[in-house]
């Protein structure tokens, strides 16, 4: 018998197991489409709706249409009220959206190489105006009380080795930046993996307080920033770069100040998968509140006005309002990445009491919800590694890994495949190429290994 055939038998039965494994697991799956818009638990109702914007998918331009980037307008009783889609024709992609003092909402949609900032009325749903900044992929844009933008330019072009990541205030009715702050001039150039990355901080929010100061987030940093916008001095920050157990990556903070006045951080620490509050006493931080458990990268949380917090589980597909406890008791599914939430009449991002006032300090974990959209949860590939490594020695990588695969791998996966059928294709993918390596050799390598004997 030739010594190949067994090899060449093992090869074909892990192929072809693993290959029946993807499609079986794909064929009983229900994806994550339009079908999935909709209410999950709807405990109490709100007074007013909720505006929720989609990232959807997006590779170099081209676009998923089966995962769209839209806008939503979302009624008390979690029924949708309306929507609004990218079109193949002219796409783009949603991210954050903010309510206008007369009711109208800022949108802002990256297209290509620029940035469309316009405000939407709600009730016609047309454009009462339309700037397109020359950024491309800007998350957030924010308006002063003066009618200028001020704008988290991220992926600015690098010069001369260096990134031009900045914050800059627009002039709508000159078309040019009055002002901007450079990240390059008040951090070390070694932070983050280099000055000359091409997305170096990722900043991702800005957000005014007060009249002269601008809350930061530079994601790849790690951390949150406190801009004074006369001086251009940082006058605190939350975080550091690489302290990944205080923020790893994080979304959309927002500034609450409590009755005795302490600063006091909201944040989605997103590559954690929780949703933090962190307290400033003199130069030193105190995290005061986690909310943990049940979600997949969530990229905002505001803290209403009743005490409640809207959560924006991005991989998870929904929206969530929780208690100070974490019962969920408004919960929308929003396909596909909902980046940004905001709940009209509650003005634009936090605007509630802090977990201390609340007597809600501690850690709480999210229960009380529907469940999870289909592609996450308890059954996936990610959680089944994070549970099978609880405990062991390899529990620190292996809860790493999980985290990582959870959060990459939808982006990437088919939407028609399971969570464990892309797994299994992949080893399938992996079988394959071993299988063609082996090949390879048996053919060239002798001849190659008797070339150089002879």
């Amino acid at each position: 018998m030739d010594s190949r055939f067994r090899p060449r038998q093992a090869f074909a039965l892990a192929l072809l197991v693993l290959l029946l494994a993807s499609a079986g697991s794909s064929l009983a799956y229900d994806p994550v489409d339009d079908g999935a818009l909709g209410p999950g638990t709807v405990e109490r109702e709100p007074r007013n709706a909720t505006v929720v914007s989609t990232q959807g998918v997006h590779f170099g331009g081209t676009y998923d249409f089966a995962r769209p980037p839209r806008l939503l307008s979302i009624q008390p009783d979690g029924s949708l009220a309306w929507q609004r889609r990218s079109s193949r024709e002219n796409p783009g992609w949603f991210y954050d959206v903010d309510p206008l003092p007369n009711g109208n909402l800022l949108v802002v949609n990256p297209r290509g190489g620029t940035t469309l900032v316009y405000e939407l009325d709600r009730e016609t749903r047309e454009r009462v105006w339309t700037e397109r900044l020359p950024f491309r992929d800007t998350h957030d844009v924010d308006r002063l009380d003066d009618g200028r933008l001020v704008v988290a330019h991220m992926r600015a072009n690098v010069t001369n080795g260096t990134s031009g990541d900045r914050v800059v205030v627009w002039n709508r009715s000159r078309d040019e930046v009055t002002w901007e702050w450079r990240f390059a001039e008040h951090f070390p150039h070694d932070t983050a993996g280099g000055v000359d990355d091409p997305d170096w901080t990722h900043v991702n929010d800005v957000d005014p307080v007060g009249e002269d100061r601008l809350l930061v987030s530079p994601r790849n940093f790690d951390q949150v920033l406190m801009l004074d916008r006369t001086t251009g001095e940082i006058e605190w920050r939350l975080g550091s770069d690489g302290e990944t157990d205080v923020l790893h990556a994080q979304h959309n903070p927002d500034y609450l100040r409590g009755r005795n006045g302490t600063p006091t951080v909201l944040v989605a620490d997103s590559e954690n998968d929780r949703v933090v509050e962190y307290a400033r006493r003199g130069d030193d931080w105190e995290r005061t509140w986690t909310l943990t458990g049940n979600l997949t990268w969530p990229r905002d949380a505001d803290r209403l006005p009743n005490g409640n917090t809207l959560v924006v589980d991005s991989l998870g597909h929904r929206v969530i309002e929780v208690t100070p406890t974490g019962e969920v008791v408004w919960e929308f599914y929003a396909t596909w990445a909902p980046y940004d939430a905001e709940r009209l009449g509650t003005g634009d991002g936090s605007n509630g009491p802090t977990t201390r006032e609340l007597n809600a300090t501690g850690t709480h974990v999210v229960h009380g919800g529907a469940g999870e959209s289909p592609g996450a949860g308890s059954r996936t590939p990610d959680a089944w590694l994070d549970r099978v490594s609880d405990g062991t020695p390899v529990e620190a990588p292996g809860t790493h890994l999980a985290a990582w695969w959870g959060h990459r791998a939808p982006w990437f996966r088919p939407v028609w495949l399971s969570p464990w059928g892309f797994l299994a294709a992949l080893l399938a993918a992996g079988v394959g190429i071993a299988w063609l390596a082996t090949e390879a050799y048996w053919r060239w390598g002798g001849r190659v290994t008797a070339g150089r004997r002879g």
